[in-house]
């Protein structure tokens, strides 16, 4: 028996969220902002008492190391936009996203946004998925809703893996290269 794309959509994000949450539970503030190596991308303290995500509009190369700090920043622009886009909202500015702080703060922000976002799919019927997607392709015909799901998907895993692998990195002792 076939499976419904909105079904299946679901299942792929809820797999990708639990191990997701495998990290989220083992994060410690200082995995936030440690830099596996000089060149990284990271959030950085600025004078109001924010953060500020280090950017470039053009891509550098070669493209820096990001932080889970700059990650779990950038999980939240991207997934932002989505949910507004979605729910037919104009896009807030890239600078107006802002990341919470190492810790706690950050994890409850991704956990709300995941709600925000399960609300948002679980509104969906199969009929909505074959919409025209407002994000992240602009209106474009040829994306679909169901394409905006399985991007947010597959964003999410890509960034769940680099948080993981940094998470891993520190907690063994740093990167190392061999001699």
């Amino acid at each position: 028996m076939p499976v419904p794309p909105r079904t299946l959509l679901r299942w792929q994000f809820d797999l990708t969220w639990a191990l997701f949450e495998y990290h989220l539970d083992r994060l410690q503030p200082a995995d936030f902002r440690w830099e596996p190596t000089p060149h990284c991308w990271t959030v950085r303290p600025d004078p109001d008492g924010g953060w500020t995500p280090d950017w470039a509009d053009a891509e550098p190369d070669p493209v820096p190391v990001p932080t889970i700090g700059w990650l779990t920043w950038h999980i939240g622009w991207w997934w932002t936009v989505a949910i507004d886009r979605s729910h037919g909202r104009p896009a807030p500015p890239r600078e107006e996203i802002r990341w919470p702080g190492p810790g706690e703060p950050t994890i409850a922000w991704l956990r709300d946004l995941r709600s925000r976002w399960l609300a948002l799919l679980d509104g969906l019927t199969d009929a909505d998925l074959d919409a025209t997607a407002p994000f992240p392709w602009q209106d474009d015909p040829a994306h679909t809703v169901a394409h905006t799901v399985g991007w947010v998907n597959a964003e999410l895993m890509k960034n769940v893996a680099e948080i993981g692998q940094l998470r891993l990195l520190r907690a063994a002792g740093g990167a190392t290269m061999p001699g």
